[in-house]
């Protein structure tokens, strides 16, 4: 049964704002046989033109020239069918059809050239200028290669004045810079798509486009940071959208192009169906040829053999993708070359696959899985011995670097070792002993198998008669014991020692960096035995009270070298981790200062990062960002070339902390990346990662970038849902919900705060339910989801009241108020004015009980209320004060918008100074009900003593706003006077 025509102009109003892609031109093809159901040749052409927009926004916009065919026919056999706004769009879709054509590479390069002579001839007798003639034949002459003819047509281009008929300025900006990119002058095609870029040229695909071809440019002259946002910003705007799939690929691309392969894969897993052959071939091919490179850089970087997403029907490697990307992209560029008898399609085919990448790595700030490569074996020992003499250089060194101590002498005794392997037995005791030991200090993966190797090492050195050093060895095997969870017994091997080596030093058979070293061992393996289990007053007096002798001993010592000085650093380090456990971070930050004033002083760099480190958390848990700011900062410089991966990430967390603390959002923002990145190299992506992702969003957001912001926030909230707390939940999607309110994506912005109120409405606190059902609230009502707003606002209402917040439900009952009064009912103004009454009853009920530091505020919500009722009057009421106004309906309304307005001074005259603001923008509301009521006197009184209230040089907050509302009063009104 085929639909009214009203119906069927209904149906293409909706299917217009369908989102792109088959199902939207499905239904556009249907509507196209409805509306030649209904016989109306003007439902016929809007029909068709919808065909039209929804294939050229879709991956069929080969299906264009059929109906395009149809309504130019319609146009040359009935042109007073079409109105003006028809005709605007018959020649506006010319340049879509001539320019889709040439996207075919099976339509002939003769019949591409006779279209576009076609919409010549037909601009020319419409009277449109030459300019989208001259940009059309531009696209034909650059894509087949003729580049004297495309910087003919460029030229001419651009000296066209534009006119009714010249592509959107923004499409025309990204074709213009696009060129010059691709002449090789980068900074001057970024200047061209500045405007673009800043917001100031939009359409339904840009800044969309351009934010994805300005990627390499970017990259290519070293502006990494506005590359990052670019991907960030322009990735988010195009992941939904059917048509992008050349923009996918340039996404693409660059991550391959900037060490992000990881992203790049997961990128190219949300759209599967781009691999499909559709009517679009020079997106496919644009698609391709970023697919080809990344699984190139994929082998390259021995993942070949890794699963990857790929056409649908079968499971693909990088390596199998790589061949059938590249041998597609060839295919079908090879398609457009032997129509346009030129070799340039392919050429820039092969440039894009064969690239090489722009940097080593650009971090990105979004979580994406870790690619590693397997390790490589290492070198197979050689068979043969070393020379005698070598094996002793090596020993000498490594026993130097460990008396003087010096970095390095982990690696030094690594490399003896591998020189004496196979040899041993022509070694002395002592030498094989010092071998055992070292070698037992890297199994820490093995904490049984150490404990064996440290006692062999502790027999051999009994052997040679170095009791003290068994000692050490045998206090190292307890150490081990205590990481193998066998702790009672390992405290009872470091007592034991301890109590040896004491009596030993007496003897003056003990070593004192001996000694230092077993005093901290035991106190390692205490600590370790305090932080595994419950803590009981009785074991951390027993660590604190080892901690005590150790840092006494080492200071008695230090005399004897450097040696003692590391050891009094880490007795120090150990004390301060220990208070900052217990909650003093106070002596925490002195012990960690003495640390590094002891590292210092003596030049023991490689101890440097801790001691920072540990005074940079300990003086962020006193309150002194500042200090934990420039302590982060020293430890990672001293710590550049020794930190672990995992370490690296905390510092720049704790940097980032200490920098948001201080309001610098913008490093804090550097650092917060830093981590993430560094997080997601030590592979803790989900936890330490997550945490530095979500204070990446938090700085970005701060800093109103929220494009940005809100890409981190989504690409985050998965992992912070599977590992983290639900307080970090909550936070990213409140601010997520925010981010999505500055982008008008008021919907999404309602759901973010919604399912954050989920989880906080179990909380004991209910704070945090009752803002967040309030912003949802909010959200609800600027989407225009007018009945969930409703019942949001009534449960956040119900929400404070709950917590005995009388100014937060009174804005609410405010907000319900002007919801009620946009319903198209008849009851509804009534409905409305009673919840403004009962804002007011609430409000001066709230006043009167207030506290006197209570009563500033309830006093601008009570006033804020008799403003607002009299917006709603005046508003709502039909007509104005006049002629018209002949039953006195609209003056009756004013003159009662007039009294909430004069009610609303006098409130907050009663305030003072304070509320100043507020009082003269109620004024100022009165002065032009006064104007509308024609007392134009008593509208400049009012207007000319809001001027009295606000001097000349006053220039800061509502200051300038006021003065210029209250001259343009008084200007007004003695017009109207006149």
């Amino acid at each position: 049964m085929s639909l009214s025509v009203s119906a069927v102009r209904q149906a293409l109003q909706e299917n217009m704002n369908e989102p792109e892609g088959p199902g939207r031109n499905a239904g556009a093809e249907r509507l196209v046989d409805e509306a030649g159901a209904c016989g109306d040749a003007r439902l016929l052409i809007d029909a068709l033109f919808n065909l039209l927009s929804a294939y050229n926004f879709s991956s069929e916009s080969q299906k264009m020239f059929v109906p395009f065919a149809r309504v130019l026919r319609m146009w040359d056999e009935r042109p007073e069918d079409f109105d003006e706004y028809a005709a605007h769009r018959l020649h506006w879709m010319f340049k879509w059809v001539s320019s889709g054509m040439l996207d075919q590479p099976d339509i002939p390069l003769a019949s591409v050239e006779k279209w576009h002579a076609e919409m010549e001839h037909r601009y020319r007798l419409a009277g449109h200028g030459e300019r989208a003639v001259r940009q059309g034949e531009f696209r034909i002459a650059r894509d087949t290669g003729d580049t004297a003819r495309a910087e003919r047509a460029f030229t001419a281009w651009l000296a066209a004045d534009r006119d009714r008929m010249s592509d959107c300025h923004a499409c025309e900006l990204h074709t213009q810079g696009s060129w010059l990119d691709r002449l090789g002058r980068p900074e001057e095609a970024l200047k061209i798509w500045a405007p673009v870029l800043a917001g100031e040229y939009t359409c339904a695909h840009e800044p969309h486009v351009v934010l994805a071809a300005s990627l390499l440019p970017l990259v290519r002259l070293g502006r990494t940071d506005e590359a990052r946002a670019h991907h960030l910003r322009g990735y988010r705007m195009i992941r939904d959208m059917e048509s992008m799939r050349s923009t996918v690929g340039d996404h693409i691309e660059f991550c391959a192009l900037t060490g992000n392969e990881a992203r790049a894969l997961e990128i190219l897993a949300e759209h599967p169906g781009h691999f499909a052959p559709s009517g679009d071939p020079d997106t496919l091919l644009e698609f391709l040829g970023p697919v080809a490179l990344l699984a190139r850089r994929l082998t390259e970087l021995g993942l070949g053999g890794r699963s990857v997403p790929g056409p649908a029907g079968r499971e693909w490697t990088a390596a199998e993708l790589h061949a059938y990307a590249r041998e597609e992209a060839l295919a079908v560029a090879h398609r457009f070359d032997r129509r346009n008898g030129s070799t340039v399609t392919s050429a820039r085919a092969l440039e894009r696959m064969d690239a090489e990448p722009l940097t080593e790595r650009l971090a990105l700030g979004v979580r994406a899985e870790r690619l590693t490569t397997a390790p490589r074996p290492a070198p197979a020992p050689s068979a043969e011995a070393p020379p005698v003499g070598d094996f002793q250089e090596l020993l000498a060194t490594a026993r130097r670097l460990t008396e003087e101590p010096a970095p390095g002498s982990t690696a030094a005794w690594e490399a003896a070792s591998r020189a004496a392997r196979g040899h041993e037995d022509g070694l002395d005791a002592l030498t094989r002993a010092e071998l055992a030991d070292h070698d037992a200090m890297r199994l820490v993966d093995g904490p049984e198998e150490a404990a064996a190797r440290f006692r062999e090492a502790a027999g051999l050195y009994e052997e040679a008669g170095f009791p003290d050093r068994a000692a050490g060895a045998r206090a190292r095997g307890a150490l081990a014991l205590s990481f193998g969870g066998r702790a009672e017994e390992a405290r009872a091997a470091a007592d034991a020692e301890c109590a040896l080596l004491r009596a030993l030093y007496d003897e003056g058979r003990a070593a004192p960096r001996i000694v230092a070293a077993v005093l901290l061992y035991r106190c390692r393996v205490f600590h370790h035995q305090l932080s595994s289990g419950p803590v009981e007053a009785e074991s951390l007096a027993a660590l604190e009270a080892a901690l005590d002798e150790a840092i006494a001993f080492a200071e008695e010592h230090l005399p004897a070298g450097r040696v003692m000085s590391g050891r009094l650093a880490d007795a120090l380090h150990l004390r301060g981790e220990l208070a900052l456990g217990t909650g003093d971070p106070a002596r925490a930050a002195e012990l960690f200062g003495r640390a590094v004033e002891v590292t210092d002083a003596t030049d023991l760099a490689w101890y440097a990062p801790e001691a920072r480190s540990g005074l940079a958390r300990a003086a962020m848990a006193c309150g002194d960002p500042g200090t934990a700011a420039e302590a982060a900062r020293s430890a990672l410089e001293h710590g550049a070339d020794s930190l672990e991966e995992a370490h690296v990430a905390q510092l720049h967390m704790l940097l980032s902390e200490a920098l948001t603390a201080t309001g610098r959002h913008e490093p804090a923002a550097e650092h917060a990346l830093e981590a993430a990145h560094w997080a997601d190299q030590a592979g803790e992506g989900d936890t330490l990662g997550a945490w530095a992702r979500l204070t990446l969003g938090g700085a970005l957001h701060r800093l109103g970038r929220s494009e940005e912001a809100a890409a981190v926030l989504e690409t985050v909230l998965p992992d912070l849902e599977r590992v983290h707390g639900e307080g970090q939940v909550v936070q990213a999607r409140w601010w997520l919900g925010e981010c999505l309110v500055e982008l008008r994506d008021f919907r999404e912005a309602a759901g973010q705060f919604l399912r954050a109120a989920a989880v906080a409405q179990g909380w004991e606190d209910q704070q945090d339910h009752a803002v967040l059902a309030n912003m949802a609230a909010d959200c609800l009502d600027r989407a225009g989801r007018d009945e969930e707003a409703a019942r949001a606002y009534e449960r956040a209402e119900a929400l404070w009241r709950g917590l005995g917040r009388p100014e937060a439900y009174v804005r609410v009952l405010r907000a319900r108020a002007w919801l009620a009064a946009r319903q198209e009912e008849d009851d509804s103004l009534t409905a409305a004015r009673e919840l403004m009454a009962l804002a007011e009853r609430e409000g001066a009920a709230a006043l009167e009980a207030a506290a006197d530091d209570e009563r500033e505020l309830l006093r601008g919500e009570l006033a804020g209320t008799y403003r607002q009722t009299g917006e709603l009057i005046v508003r709502f009421c039909e007509g104005v004060p006049g002629d018209e106004d002949d039953d006195g309906t609209a003056r009756a309304a004013y003159e009662e918008g007039l009294a909430h307005a004069v009610r609303a001074i006098g409130v907050l005259a009663a305030g003072g100074p304070a509320l100043r603001d507020q009082r003269t923008a109620a004024e100022l509301m009165a002065a032009w009900l006064e104007v509308d009521l024609g007392r134009a006197a008593a509208a400049a009184a009012r207007a000319g003593a809001v001027l009295a209230e606000y001097g000349e040089d006053e220039t800061e907050g509502a200051a300038p706003a006021r003065r210029a509302e209250a001259e343009n009063v008084v200007k007004y009104a003695t017009q109207q006077g006149d």
